[in-house]
């Protein structure tokens, strides 16, 4: 993390808006040197789909103008059911050996057919037992259409795209980078966007186990619009807690609790295979980033849902950001919706 390289620019292109966050180091740690948001016109991306490059690349290119950034490399990433991540058990071989055999047998894990996919793998771990041993290997594939939807929208504002991560992991990085890493803790990563959660379950440097939710942000948003007869921009304002046209928090504290119970019930799915499938029957800490976590009342509801420490991940808890600097008015507005960007601008061009 810490070797000197030229630095790129984090650029999360969410369903909702794109955030942008360039860093540079500052001691041992980074300081932010660039960093913005905007939103983006409804439909332009949806589910991770962009179906109007135009507009979107657009957006991009205003914010990157508007946020002084010069610097050409870019990182993105991707989510959702274009995205395949699961670990592989294999016999032990040589890196030169598994680089030949990978695709064939990533075949039998991967939904879709290999040959429309972009594969990257990552040995984890090595067991040596009765006869030759065993590998743990990371396994990650993401469809080639999808991959090259979000390169040629970063290519469009003249910027050339370098690494593309996924969402997930992109927290992980930015988690590595602000938290004290606890021996042996597990804890969860939950990213709530507007179309959707990414879960990361991780102990030490390592991930255990993640999960794409297609239930978002917008999910709270629409029931608010259907009951109360709202116009979409109210019902955000309403969601986060605001009192709008006579409707008080209270109001629609009944709709949010129906929406969250929904989706803290695909969570704890996602929890209770992880605690039938991993080596760990437990999760010691909650971090929750993403838009969601905005929603009024939604961390607390996760607390008492699963019993567990559950806090705001703070991605800028040891990066250097000077608010003035970036016309933010409060940290807590902005924070919550930057892990993605900060974990991306983390990366380097040429990371796997």
């Amino acid at each position: 993390m810490f070797r000197r390289t030229k630095s790129v620019v984090g650029l999360d292109i969410g369903s909702s808006a794109v955030k942008v966050v360039e860093l540079r180091r500052s001691g041992r740690t980074f300081k932010v040197v660039g960093f913005g948001s905007a939103p983006v016109p409804g439909d332009t991306i949806v589910d991770g789909a962009i179906i109007d490059a135009a507009v979107v690349a657009d957006a991009i290119g205003r914010l990157l103008d508007a946020s002084h950034i010069k610097t050409r490399d870019v990182v993105a990433s991707l989510s959702g059911n274009s995205v395949i991540v699961k670990k592989i058990n294999l016999p032990v071989m040589t890196e030169a050996e598994l680089s030949e055999s990978i695709h064939w047998e990533a075949e039998q894990y991967i939904p879709f057919d290999i040959q429309d996919v972009n594969l990257d793998y990552q040995i984890i771990s090595t067991h040596q037992g009765d006869g030759k041993g065993s590998m743990e290997v990371l396994l990650v594939a993401a469809k080639k259409d999808k991959i090259t939807d979000y390169t040629d929208v970063i290519k469009k504002t003249g910027r050339t795209p370098v690494v593309v991560d996924v969402d997930a992991f992109a927290v992980q990085n930015a988690y590595e980078a602000n938290y004290d890493i606890e021996p042996g803790a597990v804890v969860a990563l939950l990213n709530a966007g507007a179309s959707g959660v990414n879960i990361n379950i991780v102990s030490g440097e390592q991930s255990l186990f993640t999960r794409d939710i297609s239930i978002g942000g917008n999910a709270f948003t629409e029931a608010i619009q259907k009951e109360l007869g709202l116009t979409f921009d109210s019902a955000e304002r309403v969601k986060k807690g605001e009192s709008v046209d006579g409707i008080e928090p209270a109001d629609v504290a009944p709709i949010l609790r129906t929406v969250s119970e929904n989706l803290l019930l695909e969570i704890q799915k996602t929890f209770d295979f992880f605690k039938a499938t991993a080596a760990s029957d437990r999760i010691d800490r909650i971090l929750v980033s993403g838009g969601t976590s905005r929603v009024d009342g939604f961390v607390e509801r996760v607390g008492e849902r699963f019993g567990a420490p559950v806090e705001l991940f703070d991605p800028f808890r040891k990066i250097q950001i000077d608010a003035t600097k970036f016309g933010i008015e409060r940290m807590e507005d902005v924070a919550p919706t930057s892990a993605v960007a900060v974990g991306l601008a983390l990366r380097r061009a040429g990371d796997r």
